[in-house]
């Protein structure tokens, strides 16, 4: 099962306690909303942390959850889930996806219309059968049929990258900012987080003139439909289907919106009952004194003087997950994240220099790659291009053009030892290579030699079992020239998963034989995955960015690899190519 039909699983469950109404039941339903969002919201499937045993480190699964989803994962079904739903008619669940419908709603539809799917509920809102509903009428009868319809065209629809989503944003933020009237306009939620994938688009606007803001929004030249607009916040649909939601609020106000909203979830939950331990309520507005109702609200202009009133330090948008970050804020420990200044080097770029590679080739020159990572501020370059391919070669022809490229670095190479131009003082001259499937590479070792270092890359045979998988990878990352493991799990966002491999294992190895693994900066890739960052740096792994551009314009997608690293808890210590030129060449240098 996948994170998502999971979650939905874990609504359900809650949904069925809900319309059974025992009174013991409240604790449970919250318990398994909360769980279904963490699982929603989790960066690693739930499956693999499964396989790991650490189903208990997902924040909002306690035992009893675990207990249940570790049946599933072991026989395909939990007995606990079946026995809670039984007697619910199955079409209830199915309109539970459907926006404003609820538990309670849902139920008296499929029972008292006799209707079994999305189509039938459809056609009874056209006909009118809803509206003669008691509690329903005829404004809810339409707002049924348009989320619906709504939810119907939005079905296939796939989370946005984050790069698509930013540039979305910017351009009505761009928008927001020509009314004289907003002060400041934000992203929320899991876009202002830096999410890999996003789905609705939130944003804030802090001003004193709420109407004419919400107003100026609704006429955002690309708006096709304009969803509401209420006194504080107003929603939109946008081409390609997206909604657009924005919030108002006054600038005294504005940190406690702007830090709600940005989320996620369980950090408000968390900071929430630290409010509460202190005898606070919290909420977007502000913070109120639980046990002197006469005292007026207090309104916080930034984030930084609301998370101070609690104690605590600044918390980077990034990591606020509830993992562990507000223990952290607590005791003055945050760590000081990794920032795009940090880094001297793109550690995974795609030349045009042809030595008929086993994949696509780059578009760009070494000359032009060199430029461009001088625009950027770099120190040095490693140039990677995808090993020869096997087919058609001897090993003695992969060996000649594995040393025409050679010869080609050392003549770059010299060339910016005589130039002032260009801050890239240095290109290393490196392969990206297919591991097989058995880990061996296809390059033979008098073709190794040729290079400074080596990436090896998963780009085939992704469903092998995850104790071959992870044989497979650690072989390959055995050989001396190897240093990077390059977008680790092999994902695609929005197209395929990961492979699945032994993650402990694999970090275990890369500290003990000095191997480092990539945080691709790719935005379809993203990988390794935040979660999997954390997880590997708490053990003293080392990482490296690479934008893996076939482009010298795809050198500019360093940013979101710096996301990810963020997202992961990574200082710049943490990462390889943050370090100056003598540095690295020093780190080469080391063995295991």
């Amino acid at each position: 099962m996948t994170n998502l039909e999971i979650a939905e699983l874990l609504r359900d469950v809650a949904a069925a306690y809900q319309l059974k109404g025992a009174a013991e039941n409240k604790f449970k339903i919250i318990a398994y909303q909360r769980a279904a969002d963490a699982v929603e919201h989790a960066t690693s499937e739930l499956k693999d942390l499964w396989d790991d045993g650490k189903l208990d480190e997902v924040p909002g699964i306690g035992p009893s959850i675990a207990e249940h989803l570790d049946e599933i994962f072991k026989t395909g079904s939990s007995k606990h889930f079946e026995e809670v739903m039984k007697g619910l008619p199955p079409a209830m669940f199915e309109f539970m996806k459907v926006p404003g419908i609820g538990p309670k709603t849902a139920f008296k539809l499929v029972t008292q219309l006799d209707i079994k799917s999305m189509a039938e509920l459809e056609s009874a809102a056209k006909s009118g059968k809803i509206a003669k509903l008691e509690g329903f009428g005829e404004e809810s009868e339409s707002d049924i049929l348009k989320s619906v319809q709504e939810q119907r065209s939005k079905k296939n629809v796939v989370r946005h990258l984050l790069p698509y989503a930013e540039a979305t944003a910017g351009l009505i933020i761009n928008w927001m900012m020509k009314d004289k009237n907003v002060k400041r306009a934000d992203p929320l939620g899991s876009l202002r987080r830096r999410a890999a994938t996003i789905g609705d688009i939130d944003l804030s606007a802090a001003t004193v003139k709420p109407a004419e803001v919400l107003e100026h929004f609704t006429k955002y030249p690309e708006v096709q439909r304009v969803l509401e607009k209420g006194t504080r916040t107003a929603s939109i649909i946008i081409p390609g289907n997206i909604q657009v939601d924005l919030m108002v609020e006054t600038p005294e106000g504005y940190g406690s919106l702007l830090q709600h909203f940005t989320g996620s979830k369980h950090h408000n939950i968390a900071l929430r009952e630290l409010a509460l331990k202190k005898g606070f309520s919290l909420s977007d507005y502000g913070v109120k004194k639980l046990k002197d109702k006469s005292q007026k609200l207090i309104k916080f202009g930034t984030e930084e003087s609301l998370y101070k009133f609690f104690g605590l330090e600044m918390i980077p948008p990034e990591i606020r997950e509830d993992t562990g970050e507000i223990e952290m804020a607590r005791e003055h420990k945050v760590p000081k994240l990794v920032e795009l200044k940090d880094i001297k080097a793109d550690l995974q770029i795609h030349t045009n220099f042809d030595i008929e590679t086993s994949h696509d080739i780059g578009a760009s020159s070494m000359e032009d790659l060199v430029k461009k990572g001088s625009e950027l501020g770099y120190e040095y370059l490693a140039f990677t291009e995808h090993n020869p391919s096997q087919k058609g070669h001897t090993d003695k022809q992969i060996v000649e053009l594995l040393n025409k490229k050679r010869e080609k670095v050392e003549q770059l190479n010299y060339s910016l030892t005589k130039s002032n131009t260009n801050s890239v003082q240095h290109v290393f001259n490196s392969l990206e290579i297919d591991m097989k499937s058995d880990g061996t590479l296809p390059v033979p070792e008098e073709g190794m030699q040729t290079l400074d270092f080596a990436l090896v890359s998963i780009h085939s045979n992704f469903d092998l079992e995850r104790a071959d998988q992870t044989k497979r990878v650690l072989t390959a990352l055995a050989n001396p020239k190897v240093k990077i493991f390059a977008h680790p799990t092999g994902r695609k966002l929005n197209e395929r998963e990961g492979a699945e491999l032994n993650w402990p294992e694999i970090f275990e190895f890369c500290v003990k034989h000095n191997k480092w693994l990539e945080i691709n900066a790719d935005p379809a890739r993203l990988d390794l995955p935040d979660s999997l960052v954390r997880e590997g740096v708490k053990l003293g792994v080392k990482f490296t960015l690479g934008t893996d551009s076939h482009h010298k314009d795809g050198m500019n997608n360093m940013e979101f690899g710096v996301s990810v690293a963020r997202r992961g808890w990574l200082s710049a210590g943490d990462i390889i190519n943050t370090r100056s030129l003598n540095d690295f060449e020093k780190l080469l240098k080391e063995g295991d």
